[in-house]
């Protein structure tokens, strides 16, 4: 793997484990690198007052943007899967209101990197404010 990939592979998997899912018994985890160089990441939060959870993307958003960053270079999901999980439809566009539609995106298990996409075919035809 890439050291940028590699980097966003072991910090989503150094908190994976923190995810709290005792509901769905669904633990994801997500890294993002921010142009400014950081790594955030983030683990979904299941709640019993569905759907007051929050997935692991919007946890790492919220990270970097109290950070003060507002751009995501690459993005790392990680899942418990033999193939690959990609986010949710609302976790994509949260994920589009911050990244560029050739954002990389790497679809994870535990052990390795299954896919490798981009943001715009995750999302294609994702709303824009500046289309408006």
């Amino acid at each position: 793997m890439k050291q940028k990939k590699t980097l966003l592979f072991s910090n989503a998997k150094s908190v994976f484990s923190n995810a709290y899912a005792p509901y769905s018994n669904f633990n994801v985890s997500v890294s993002l690198l921010g142009i400014n160089a950081a790594i955030y990441t983030g683990v979904n939060v299941e709640n019993s007052a569905f759907p007051q959870g929050m997935c692991a993307e919007a946890a790492a958003i919220g990270k970097m943007v109290t950070d003060g960053c507002t751009e995501i270079d690459e993005i790392l999901v990680m899942a418990d899967t033999k193939k690959p999980t990609t986010p949710c439809g609302g976790c994509r566009q949260r994920l589009m209101e911050f990244s560029k539609p050739y954002t990389p995106v790497y679809l994870c298990n535990l052990e390795d990197v299954l896919e490798e996409t981009t943001m715009g075919l995750l999302l294609p035809g994702a709303f824009d404010l500046n289309t408006i």
